[in-house]
């Protein structure tokens, strides 16, 4: 075989609502459940080349961790880069130097660790000459995550990684469904902020923490489950209506539920930065992912849109310029002579 360099890359995501719902098996508690979510341009990105021997090394740009090994039978736990190392061990590939990194924050809460778990897997299996349909992949990609955090993943964030665009990700006895929602991108674009709060975040931990006390009974998490499960339905409704100041109402409304979930979903620091957007206009605000830190996102007109964004950096936030975007994985093989 000729030496080849594989270059690939996915979208993380922003989540508009009924999050947290698509862990298995919460949402068979609450028919009708769905997640609502957006693709955006900020991408995780990883790239394979060829060595000329067959050890296995991988660099996170991101965290600045290197990790080399003889075998891909050394790379299941033992090392920082667990989750990098689970893929590889899966697909026994040999032979290589995998560097990722991310356009993200550490932490984020847009499903960074899923988009790139995406791209790595589509990679790995192309340089292994392994042919897998898309669900294929995610189901690779949410069983080595899993594995690799010891609590149970989500289902939606390894399709806006896959496909990219606006979508509901359906949660039915009968099997997850996504559907592309009939939203103009630039429609949605032009209404959001995207800020991260300086804290990074762990959506394993609390997630793990709510799945467990619904399980257990917790009368409050599952009252507030079913609100969000219908605050999903109504805010699809009114995307698909393009109804923005309904849609960031119901964003406000999601926000309010998702914060009795757990104490630690929002902090004093983003609750002032929530705020702040909301005296300069937004309709609604909410934190991306589980909570507790990483990236919020707030709606508003667009022309209050710079009001929003100066009140949030005031408030200490980070901006993060974006699109929303309509592809999702990107994969590119060349000749690896041709890289050098």
């Amino acid at each position: 075989m000729t030496p080849v360099y594989i270059e690939a890359s996915a979208p993380t995501r922003i989540d508009l609502a009924g999050g947290t719902l698509d862990i298995w098996p919460l949402y068979l508690f609450h028919d009708g459940a769905q997640t609502l979510n957006a693709a955006i341009s900020l991408r995780a990105r990883c790239s394979i080349a060829p060595r000329k021997d067959r050890r296995i090394v991988i660099v996170s740009e991101d965290t600045g961790h290197r990790v080399e090994a003889s075998h891909w039978s050394e790379l299941r736990d033992t090392h920082e880069l667990r989750l990098l190392g689970r893929i590889l061990h899966y697909f026994q590939a040999q032979g290589l130097e995998l560097h990722t990194r991310c356009d993200s924050p550490v932490g984020a809460g847009i499903a960074g660790s899923s988009a790139l778990n995406i791209a790595v897997c589509a990679a790995v299996a192309r340089w292994c000459g392994v042919v897998l349909p898309a669900d294929a992949i995610m189901q690779i990609a949410m069983n080595v995550e899993a594995q690799a955090i010891d609590v149970p993943t989500g289902v939606q964030d390894y399709r806006p990684a896959l496909y990219g665009g606006i979508s509901a990700v359906e949660l039915r006895v009968d099997g997850v469904r996504r559907v592309a929602l009939p939203v103009e991108p630039l429609q949605l674009q032009q209404r959001l902020v995207l800020a991260y709060t300086n804290a990074s975040r762990n959506s394993g931990i609390n997630n793990w923490d709510v799945t467990k006390r619904h399980i257990d009974g917790d009368v409050t998490v599952h009252s507030s489950f079913a609100r969000i499960r219908d605050i999903a339905a109504a805010m699809r409704t009114a995307l698909e209506a393009a109804d923005w100041p309904e849609v960031g109402r119901h964003v406000a409304d999601e926000w309010e539920n998702r914060k009795r979930l757990a104490p630690g979903v929002t902090t004093p620091e983003i609750d002032a930065m929530l705020a702040a957007a909301r005296g300069a206009g937004a309709h609604g605000g909410k934190v991306c992912g589980a909570g507790g830190g990483g990236c919020l996102f707030c709606m508003g007109d667009p022309a209050d849109i710079p009001a929003i964004r100066r009140a949030l950096a005031s408030a200490g936030a980070r901006l993060l310029d974006f699109e929303v975007e309509r592809d999702g994985l990107k994969i590119e093989t060349r000749d690896a002579a041709a890289v050098r």
